[in-house]
């Protein structure tokens, strides 16, 4: 059974001036899922898919395939990940490589290991699952959140007024760092999974949304942290 992980990365980043490639503890931030997918030795391809040239040559000099270039297509503000991964895995069907599992590393994604990459494959390959996604718990409620309407503050969910914190039901979110997928399943729902979805519980220290500077900052204090923590 063929795997192949593919990472996304766009040159035209607007917050973050080429943010894909910009040095992030020591070196450039698409780096760390080449090298964790690489050492997780569970894939038969690690390829980047971009339409930048200088994205490509980073990523082969971290030993990356990069066969073609993105499409104009999948290359735009709009483009989805999932139109991303059908494109590669079609580009690759022409020279007749087929693969039966895949997983998706976002090019930000620092904090993903090769543990992770492994434990998530064996999930994806080991039950009925269309895709395993990692998640971490809201480090809030959001059922006691507040909204904002004419200036003033009013809870969302007014019935949870009296509710402890604790009481209430944990809700996950996508923690952005990748997710394993069944090729023939994911290709069945178009990309569009609302369902047969396994998680893969992460801790708040692994996850770090990286969209501004303070983002980017944080992340860095946060793996600093966890490198020390780990001995990594």
């Amino acid at each position: 059974m063929k795997k192949i992980a593919i990472i996304p990365a766009r040159g035209g980043s607007k917050r973050i001036p080429k943010k894909n490639i910009k040095e992030f503890c020591g070196k450039p931030i698409i780096a760390y899922g080449i090298s964790e997918a690489l050492k997780s030795e569970a894939f038969d391809e690690v390829m980047v898919s971009t339409d930048s040239e200088e994205i490509a040559c980073i990523a082969e000099k971290y030993g990356a395939n990069v066969p073609f270039l993105r499409s104009i297509n999948t290359s735009g503000d709009f483009s989805t990940t999932a139109e991303v991964i059908f494109e590669v895995l079609d580009r690759y069907r022409e020279i007749n490589m087929e693969f039966e599992y895949g997983m998706c590393i976002y090019p930000t994604a620092p904090f993903v290991t090769a543990e992770k990459i492994r434990e998530a494959m064996e999930l994806i390959q080991n039950t009925n699952a269309k895709i395993v996604l990692p998640v971490v718990a809201f480090s809030y409620p959001p059922q006691r959140g507040y909204v904002m309407k004419n200036n003033e503050l009013k809870m969302q969910y007014p019935e949870n007024f009296r509710v402890r914190s604790q009481d209430l039901e944990k809700i996950y979110h996508d923690a952005g760092q990748f997710f394993a997928i069944n090729i023939s399943k994911y290709r069945e729902v178009n990309g569009i999974v609302v369902n047969g979805i396994i998680p893969y519980v992460l801790s708040e220290y692994e996850v770090q949304d990286i969209d501004n500077e303070t983002d980017w900052q944080i992340a860095q204090i946060k793996y600093n942290y966890l490198l020390n923590k780990n001995g990594r």
